[in-house]
C-alpha cells in the first residue's frame, strides 16, 4: 500500500531543497515527487527567498518580479513506513506548514 505525503512551503527555495534531499540523499526517485502551488496562479510561494530576492555580485539587477501568489506544495509517493518517515524528516528539516497524509487502498 502506498502513500502520498503532501507538505506547504512558504518559499520556493524551501520547496527546492526539501526536493534535493529527497533525491539525493533519500535516492528516491524524482519522478514519484511533484511540486504545484496551492492554488491556479504561478506563485514562488509567500515569500522571497534564495534566487528570488536581491541580486548579489556579479548579477546586474535586483530582482523584484517574483510572484507572490500562495504557498508551494510539495507531493511525494512512497511505499514504506521508513521512507514515508525520511520525507516527514525533509518536510520538516525545511520548514514545511506541516504533512497531510493519504493512504491509497489501490
Amino acid at each position: 500500500m502506498s502513500v502520498m505525503l503532501s507538505a506547504t512551503f512558504d518559499t520556493r527555495r524551501n520547496a527546492e531543497m526539501t526536493v534535493e534531499r529527497l533525491v539525493q540523499q533519500f535516492d528516491l526517485d524524482r519522478a514519484a515527487v511533484f511540486i504545484t502551488t496551492e492554488g491556479d496562479r504561478n506563485s514562488v510561494g509567500e515569500e522571497q527567498a534564495g534566487s528570488d530576492t536581491e541580486a548579489g555580485a556579479p548579477s546586474a539587477e535586483d530582482r523584484d518580479d517574483a510572484p507572490l501568489n500562495g504557498a508551494i506544495v510539495v507531493t511525494v509517493e512512497v511505499a514504506d513506513e521508513q521512507t514515508a518517515e525520511e520525507v516527514r524528516d525533509a518536510f520538516d528539516e525545511f520548514d514545511s506548514a506541516g504533512v497531510v497524509e493519504t493512504e491509497d487502498a489501490g
